[in-house]
């Protein structure tokens, strides 16, 4: 349940509201999230992989199959989203600090990873009718910084200290 409104309040970004309402949601869930966003974005080159195997892939046990496939495919694409994500949650902090905003790295990381919900899906949709590089990924994060600096704008300016 809890899965699911992220993934609607993911998509009513960069209102107000939506905002807010994610940044209620535990940094636990975050993650989670973002795993499963990323089995999600794996599946059309899984497919992929099962249908047209040849070689070795086509003596592999499924098993074995589904674990180099989990090793060599899944781990990587999930720790360079998780850097690209990271990076865009810093260069939003410097935005944020230059709009003199009150919003900080941990907040603008959990955001990001909502902000990748319409890209991902996206791309998950055409990958599975068209066959596509896994490049378009990182053509997509340009999406998510372009939403994480509407997201800033949301937040109030820091009240000036005398």
């Amino acid at each position: 349940m809890v899965f699911l409104r992220i993934f609607l309040h993911s998509l009513k970004l960069p209102s107000k509201q939506a905002v807010f309402q994610l940044n209620r949601i535990g940094m636990d869930f975050t993650v989670i999230y973002m795993f499963l966003l990323m089995l999600l974005i794996s599946t059309p080159s899984l497919v992929d992989r099962l249908s047209t195997a040849s070689g070795t892939d086509e003596n592999m046990n499924v098993l074995f199959f589904l674990i180099y496939f989990f090793i060599f495919f899944y781990l990587p694409l999930t720790i360079v989203a998780f850097l690209f994500i990271a990076l865009i949650a810093y260069l939003g902090t410097g935005l944020a600090k230059l709009l003199r905003r009150k919003i900080r790295f941990p907040i603008l990381w959990k955001l990001t990873v909502y902000t990748t919900t319409i890209p991902f899906m996206l791309y998950t949709v055409t990958a599975l009718l068209f066959p596509l590089n896994d490049l378009w990924l990182s053509l997509y994060m340009l999406y998510s910084l372009v939403l994480i600096i509407k997201v800033i704008t949301v937040y109030p300016k820091r009240k000036k200290r005398t």
